[in-house]
């Protein structure tokens, strides 16, 4: 049986810890206080009379022939923890697997119910393991959540042993930490029946104050004790005061520690002396304290003056001599290492392809690492401006007064910078009114900084999806964004001198000024298209909501996959409504299939966001909600190219500003567009830029698959 996919699922019933408040006698010489090989300390206990009250019961299973420790009657216990107030415990692994037709064959959820003690939040992870599998936890009692994670792989030997972080096994907080993941465990999990969890206990479900009030019932009996209250519910633990150890439930469980029977407590000129609770150290006879915990043999005064005086002076010269030698030392190491990435990011090749192209505007500027510093305060915390999967975004102030944005990236890939060059060249030539601009470079650190031009108002996203802010964004002002959007990349694909694939199409990679006109930026995941070809293969990326199937499940990348994600972008304009969003109905989870679904069931209406409805642009909406269904076509050859796209949101753009004079003619050029035909398009346009950076991860979000639906 292929090993298809595997589904963890726990629903775990958190109760409040209650017990009872009558005080159980302490326990006798009689007691066990081990169960096979686990020790069993109090208020732990097996048998009545040896533990503090019933919840506190371990049951040792003799059936076996060997003594298992059992919470109640099924959870079996693999650890106590006085210290931390732990008990770590084995469940059942829950699993789904499938047959290579992708039916099911066997598989079970995991219900684990406790009543007394607490599942720690802390101390444990959910761990999925499987290919194309998607579990889900969900907890009910004190602490009601819900979390999930995907896991995914194209077969077994593309899986590293020992990573947990989506390829073949995914994580999310809350197994315990203990767990290590192999390849091994996509074959063999149907071998392994119990997982680790670790449980929070505490006594009672008084806090400290209360319980103290009682002393007859009150648990900390230790004469060198004290109370905390539980962090994870009600109740509360004792433990040993600083200098003791023990067990503080005892009435003589705390006892004194002896440091100075612990080896080099003190320096070979000390003894060490210990009493309650702590200990010191005191010179030795024919040594002296010096003042600051240590002994020195006694001497003559004057000659340790003398003695200190010469050394401090000599001290000093060698540290004035020194520090000025490490500085031209460490400067010129500094001038040798920007120098050494200098030419490594290909500095010089860019320079000379810069001479090359005279005339160009100041996107041509390669600036130096001080000015960068300077501009960004050294890179302060307070001037990020964003942070994603390719680096950070920080706010810079250059000497002439202007605001830029400075992208500096998290990794570096040797293999790219005459590509990272190229592309360089490229976009610094190339000027867009709806694409961030590109000011200039600086190739002097181990990663190339990139400078744009700063954009003022933030992204499209937070436009759309903060309701203070999407209540102000109209219809008009939509559809204005979504036509110049369109236009920008409609460039890329047709108009430069090498095609563009953007392959990272969002809401929060559109910037808006203050005029609300769109900037598409951060091309980090970009790809230059050469001339022979209409597709490359290559590595699977983009943000989950917004990718291609097609690309996703062939590797393929066209300029088609860019219509589909602005699909999505321009299905979340008219909604306003999250690309995936684990708060709508699981059949409603994708916003592509959802948007698509109402509109074949005539329901386009009710999932319009009310404040850009009315009764002037019912049919602006519809036709804007058709071009969209169209770019989320599932196969890439029926979606329109880009083109298509911008030239009718330019022709709706046009009938909102002149609705009557324009509308016989903005229909019968949509039709033309959408019927195959083109027309010319050449507008004076360009693009900011980025270098070109791969990798196989995912953001922690789900795609809705095109066949089976796991």
């Amino acid at each position: 049986m292929a090993l298809h996919g595997m589904l963890l699922q726990q629903k775990l019933l958190l109760g409040a810890l209650i017990l009872v408040a009558t005080a159980a006698s302490q326990p006798d010489s009689s007691c066990n206080s081990t169960c096979g090989n686990l020790s069993i300390p109090y208020p732990f206990g097996t048998s009545e009379g040896c533990y503090l009250d019933p919840s506190f019961l371990i049951t040792c299973n003799y059936s076996s022939g060997t003594p298992k420790p059992f919470l109640g009657d099924n959870i079996p216990i693999l650890d106590i923890s006085l210290l931390d107030g732990e008990l770590r415990v084995s469940s059942f692994v829950a699993r789904d697997c499938y047959n290579e037709s992708g039916l099911p064959v066997n598989g079970h959820d995991t219900l684990f119910t406790l009543s007394d003690f607490t599942f720690s939040y802390t101390r444990n992870k959910f761990t999925v393991i499987g290919c194309d599998t998607f579990a889900f936890i969900d907890s009910l009692g004190e602490r009601n959540y819900s979390s999930g994670c995907t896991a995914y792989c194209d077969r077994i030997d593309s899986v590293v042993n020992g990573s947990c972080s989506g390829i073949g096994c995914c994580q999310t907080p809350i197994a315990e930490e203990a767990f290590n993941f192999s390849s091994l465990d996509l074959q063999q999990l149907q071998n392994r029946e119990y997982v680790p969890l670790v449980l929070d206990w505490a006594v009672g479900y008084e806090t400290c104050e209360d319980a103290k009030g009682n002393m007859t019932s009150y648990a900390c009996k230790a004469k060198y004790s004290y109370c905390y209250n539980s962090t994870n519910g009600a109740g509360y633990r004792c433990n040993c005061t600083t200098g003791f150890q023990g067990n503080p439930y005892l009435p003589h469980g705390c006892t004194d520690i002896d440091e100075c029977g612990t080896p080099n407590r003190c320096d070979s000129t000390q003894k060490c002396n210990n009493f309650l609770g702590s200990y010191n150290c005191s010179c030795l006879q024919g040594y002296e304290d010096d003042g600051r915990g240590s002994c020195h043999a006694k001497v003559n005064q004057s000659k340790v003056i003398r003695i200190a005086l010469g050394i401090s002076i000599g001290l000093l010269a060698l540290v004035v001599g020194g520090s000025w030698i490490s500085w031209t030392l460490k400067r010129r190491k500094l001038l040798k290492l920007k120098e050494r990435f200098f030419k490594q990011n290909g500095g010089l090749m860019l320079q000379q392809k810069l001479l090359s192209h005279r005339g160009s505007r100041e996107t041509d500027k390669i600036f130096s690492v001080e000015e960068l510093e300077k501009a960004t305060n050294n890179y302060d915390k307070s001037r990020v401006l964003g942070q994603g999967g390719f680096g950070t975004v920080y706010k810079g102030v250059l000497p002439n007064d202007k605001v830029v944005a400075i992208k500096k990236s998290k990794i570096s890939d040797q293999r790219q910078i005459e590509q990272f060059i190229n592309e360089v060249i490229v976009l610094t030539q190339i000027n867009h009114r709806n694409v961030v601009k590109l000011l200039g470079c600086c190739l002097e650190t181990e990663v190339p900084l990139l400078v744009y031009e700063f954009i003022t108002n933030g992204t499209l996203s937070d436009h759309i999806h903060n309701k203070s802010l999407a209540s102000s964004l109209s219809w008009e002002k939509r559809l204005k964004i979504a036509t110049e959007t369109a236009g920008a990349l409609a460039y890329l694909h047709f108009s430069t001198s090498m095609p563009i694939i953007h392959r990272d199409v969002k809401p929060s990679n559109i910037l808006l000024d203050d005029n609300y006109m769109a900037k598409v930026s951060d091309f980090g995941a970009s790809k230059l298209v050469p001339l022979d070809q209409t597709q490359l293969n290559t590595l699977v990326q983009g943000t989950f909501g917004y990718l291609d199937p097609e690309y996703f499940y062939t590797n393929l990348l066209t300029e088609k996959s860019d219509v589909y994600s602005f699909g999505v972008v321009l299905a979340e304009l008219l909604t306003g409504n999250e690309a995936l969003s684990f708060k709508r109905p699981e059949s409603d989870r994708n916003l592509a299939s959802y948007f698509v679904s109402a509109i074949e069931e005539d329901r386009l209406l009710q999932i319009l966001e009310d404040n850009i409805v009315n009764e002037g642009n019912i049919q602006e909406l519809k036709e804007v909600a058709k071009l969209a269904k169209k770019c989320l076509s599932i196969r890439g050859e029926d979606r329109p190219t880009m083109k298509e796209v911008a030239m009718e949101l330019e022709g709706l753009t046009i009938m909102v500003k002149h609705p009557r004079k324009n509308a016989d003619l903005h229909k019968e050029e949509t039709e033309f567009f959408l019927d195959g035909h083109t027309l010319s398009f050449n507008i004076d346009v360009g693009i900011g830029c980025s270098s070109t950076t791969e990798y196989n991860s995912m953001t922690n979000q789900v795609l809705e698959p095109l066949n089976d639906g796991r």
